[in-house]
């Protein structure tokens, strides 16, 4: 583990320095999913604590732990994301893919899902 953060603060070190352009526009991708994870946890706490007519508790329990789990997994994404592909272009290489649209497409759609059902119970 610890050679693992070692590895990634020598970045730096690894091929050769991309156009800073490629490299900020990588940080303001990072950065939007940062800001992406931080709004749905700030929803799913709103769901829970400042929605008491929505539906019962247990229904909005399950969709701000949806909200936060999407945030948590976003975030804990994000600087990995960041990193392989730095990494990718000062190798000259592909840039890698990513699971992280599809895993906010699915959490948004569970969280329409329980939408839905909350405003039927309300």
């Amino acid at each position: 583990m610890v050679n693992e953060w070692r590895r990634r603060l020598r970045l730096r070190e690894v091929g050769d320095e991309p156009d800073y352009r490629f490299t900020l526009a990588n940080e303001r991708t990072f950065l939007a999913w940062i800001r992406t994870a931080l709004s749905l946890l700030a929803g799913g706490v709103a769901v829970v604590q400042f929605l008491p007519d929505l539906g019962p508790h247990g229904l909005r329990l399950v969709l701000g732990f949806i909200l936060v789990a999407i945030a948590a997994m976003l975030a804990g994404t994000a600087y990995r994301r960041w990193f392989r592909v730095e990494r990718a272009m000062r190798l000259g290489q592909a840039l890698p893919g990513t699971p992280m649209p599809l895993m906010l497409s699915v959490g948004v759609a569970a969280v329409i899902v329980v939408s839905v059902v909350l405003m039927a119970v309300a």
